[in-house]
């Protein structure tokens, strides 16, 4: 194998994962969840929800460091060639769905459960917003990723 097409896989990789993420990111907030709490019980869409959004959150965790890897390899190649910086927009967009991420699924989770059992200071209606809030924020950054992906 080449040196050129060993850099091209990468690359291929860096342009593709954004937008299917941006996909799974979609179908789960506009096809998946809306689904669940028109078939199923409130309560028991509510649980089957949390569980779609745990893994969601789990593989946002690894596309963010494998994204931040191949961001990393080529911004490094880029700075090493006078191009730019070795901290790209990628990378801070990245950071950015990894701030989503963690206080949208990490933090606010156990405080949303603790709401429900009555507990904390918060209600669950904030919390959920709240939350909503940083998944839209988190789909965004992505969205502006799979953009600049496809741009070049």
């Amino acid at each position: 194998m080449s040196g050129a097409s060993l850099v091209a896989v990468p690359e291929r990789l860096r342009r593709l994962i954004p937008g299917l993420w941006f996909g799974v990111l979609l179908a789960i907030a506009l096809i998946a969840a809306p689904s669940l709490f028109s078939l199923l019980d409130r309560p028991s869409a509510g649980r089957v929800a949390a569980r779609l959004f745990a893994l969601e959150a789990q593989l946002s965790l690894a596309l963010c460091v494998l994204l931040g890897l191949l961001e990393r390899l080529r911004a490094g190649r880029r700075a090493k060639a006078g191009q730019g910086s070795p901290v790209s927009a990628e990378l801070l967009l990245l950071l950015g769905v990894l701030f989503c991420t963690v206080l949208g699924h990490y933090a606010l989770q156990p405080m949303m459960e603790a709401a429900r059992a009555g507990e904390g200071r918060w209600s669950f209606g904030a919390l959920h917003g709240v939350s909503t809030t940083l998944y839209a924020v988190k789909s965004l950054l992505v969205a502006t990723l799979a953009w600049r992906a496809a741009r070049g």
